[in-house]
């Protein structure tokens, strides 16, 4: 058992953010890991931590099928390679390989690249362990047969396909899961994985993209031609509205797709959705959950946008060579989690999450306004990646 009052601080993630606000200002931010100790101790075999319900503490548990059980692994290897805490270590191993079974008995998910690259991924990279390696081969493998060479991309939410529900579409979340096809080709898996992640985000930049570079939610395709041929949404307010989270997930995504092919029109992806998002911040740095939502500034805010943006940022500004732009970047980046590192959204005394204040899917009503797990994995690489400037 290990102790619960013992704090991870970011110091120990080798961060000591030089942050350029008003004025220039050293910012220590301290992180609550008995939350994560608590969760890890209170493990349940084949669930995941996902959110926490509003005026309670711990974690609520999903199904590792659940599209976000790579995340909750992928902060406990961080955890492990913070501290070098063999318990981490044991912790991260335990809550990884409990997602093999989603290959063995679900597979086919457009998810697997959440699912596995952070889980695996991070576990991989850590401990150059080669049976980490291997699963994830088996999950790129699994994510290709999504592939649709008549459209050029990767269905997802395949089943509203089948049952008719809707034609072949893609949603720009599917971005984040193409890291997973790079990888694989760079380690084993053939330059057709690289093939499938290049045209599906070729094929997403012409379909999700509007013309001031802000994106939809969905597109659909033609089934006879197989170019897209409608926008949408499903999470955000509207189907021409700027939903903040699917918005950075196509910072995120074309920035990955840029740094693994230096092809300039993913990075013109990459920098016209930067600076859509950028534009329409709210002084504070954290967005609403939807940038057009009429009820601002009493609409709930979306801290899980601005971790997954702040990320995207400090990575893309390693990769611009503009230096003003590289400037820029960081500095909003670093503003990002300034705000984010603020008692407004870091209350360990809260619950047994870091980040307060994310939105999932408020059009169905679900997790709208708490802590939700990936805002606290990517505000954790965030850190990381700040603390490697």
């Amino acid at each position: 058992m290990r102790p619960l009052h013992r704090l991870l601080h970011v110091s120990a993630l080798g961060v000591c953010l030089h942050v350029h606000a008003q004025k220039d200002a050293r910012l220590l931010v301290t992180l609550n890991a008995q939350a994560f100790t608590t969760a890890a101790e209170a493990h349940e075999p084949g669930k995941s931590p996902f959110s926490v319900e509003a005026g309670k503490k711990e974690w609520l548990l999903e199904s590792v099928s659940g599209w976000r059980s790579g995340f909750w692994p992928g902060m406990q290897w961080y955890l492990y390679e913070a501290t070098g805490d063999g318990f981490w270590k044991t912790q991260a191993d335990r809550s990884t390989r409990q997602l093999e079974r989603i290959l063995d008995k679900q597979a086919h998910s457009h998810d697997i690249g959440f699912q596995f690259y952070c889980s695996y991924g991070n576990a991989y990279r850590i401990t150059n362990d080669e049976a980490y390696a291997k699963v994830m081969l088996r999950a790129a493998d699994s994510l290709a047969t999504l592939f649709d060479p008549h459209y050029g991309s990767i269905c997802s939410w395949t089943y509203r396909k089948r049952i008719g529900e809707w034609p072949h579409h893609t949603i720009i979340d599917n971005m984040m899961n193409l890291e997973l096809l790079f990888w694989a080709a760079r380690n084993g898996g053939g330059k057709r994985l690289y093939d499938i992640a290049v045209s599906h985000a070729r094929v997403s930049h012409k379909a999700h993209y509007r013309p001031d570079n802000t994106t939809a939610h969905v597109a659909w395709y033609d089934e006879k031609t197989g170019a897209p041929n409608k926008q949408m949404t499903h999470q955000g307010l509207a189907d021409g509205s700027m939903w903040a989270r699917g918005q950075a997930w196509a910072i995120y995504g074309f920035t990955v797709c840029y740094r693994e092919t230096r092809d300039p029109e993913f990075l013109a992806a990459a920098t016209g959705a930067a600076d859509a998002f950028l534009k329409r911040l709210p002084a504070d740095k954290v967005p609403y959950w939807d940038f057009d939502d009429p009820t601002i500034p009493n609409a709930p805010r979306d801290a899980s946008a601005a971790s997954i943006t702040a990320s995207a940022l400090l990575e893309l500004s390693g990769l611009v060579t503009n230096k003003s732009l590289q400037a820029r970047y960081r500095k909003e980046a670093l503003a990002m989690l300034n705000e984010l590192s603020s008692p407004q959204y870091l209350k360990p005394e809260m619950n047994h999450a870091m980040l307060q204040h994310s939105t999932g899917n408020k059009p169905q009503g679900k997790d709208i306004d708490v802590p939700l797990i990936y805002a606290d994995y990517y505000f954790v690489e965030a850190l990381r990646r700040a603390g490697r400037l």
